[in-house]
């Protein structure tokens, strides 16, 4: 593949609990004058999901226990988003003034358990209410899987989806797209076997192909008032595999030097 076509659908309307993915999706393509062809990628972003599946906390109902309560004390954080944050992960990877790293019970780590304080407020919201936060979709893989199954039913595939969040890295400045969510696509793309421009034999060679494509989108796509949160990728050339998950992109834990 020598080059690659990243396109942000657009139109997709601010979405709430009980609305259907597929047909956000639909709307967008349709407004933004596009189609979906066999071995096109939707890379989707994790908020547009949550939302639609109603992971929304108001935060002022959150009873923090004494744990969450002594660790927010700690850390300066609220003590109602500390409790959302431990009840969504496996266990706590970091924590300084400020900060709470956790790796999450989906398995990645990031900060605050990838729970989002922006675009949290669903629709409709008494103005009594909140402050809100939206947590991330219970199993992002069957959501992908859905909206793939229904995007083929409609336009024939293979197609790939992505679904896509934003997270910070140990030893790099600054956040980038990581996949949570996958349909369809491998997570990864090896090369072990492949010779390099000498002739020598890649042993180790192996790309996150799913994480590639969530950072990638994710320069279309944006963090802030784009409203843009579906990305179409074609040119990119993948092997159906109907057995992907997000989780095949983490690390075994006994061969993780950092934990």
């Amino acid at each position: 593949m020598s080059s690659l076509r990243l396109e942000a659908v657009r139109e997709i309307p601010v979405a709430g609990p009980g609305d259907s993915l597929e047909d956000l999706v639909e709307h967008g393509l349709i407004a933004s004058g596009m189609d979906l062809q066999p071995g096109d990628v939707l890379v989707v972003v994790s908020t547009l999901v949550s939302r639609v599946e109603g992971c929304f906390t108001d935060l002022s109902t959150v009873v923090p226990t004494d744990e969450s309560a002594s660790l927010a004390a700690e850390l300066g954080k609220d003590a109602a988003l500390v409790e959302l944050i431990l009840a969504d992960s496996a266990e706590v990877s970091r924590q300084a003034p400020g900060v709470l790293i956790t790796r999450h019970r989906l398995g990645h780590v990031g900060a605050n358990a990838g729970i989002d304080r922006s675009n949290a407020q669903p629709p409709h919201a008494s103005p009594q209410s909140g402050p809100w936060a939206l947590r991330l979709p219970a199993d992002p893989d069957a959501s992908a899987r859905t909206l793939r199954e229904a995007l083929e039913a409609r336009h024939g595939g293979p197609l790939g989806v992505v679904i896509s969040d934003s997270v910070g890295r140990a030893h790099r400045v600054g956040s980038v797209g990581l996949a949570v969510g996958l349909a369809g696509l491998p997570a990864l793309d090896t090369h072990t076997g492949r010779p390099d421009l000498h002739g020598r034999v890649l042993r180790h060679s192996v790309s996150a192909l799913a994480d590639q494509l969530a950072a990638a989108a994710e320069l279309v796509a944006g963090q802030a008032d784009e409203g843009t949160p579906v990305v179409r990728v074609r040119g990119l050339r993948w092997t159906p595999d109907p057995e992907t998950r997000a989780a095949h992109l983490q690390r075994p834990a006994e061969q993780d030097l950092y934990r």
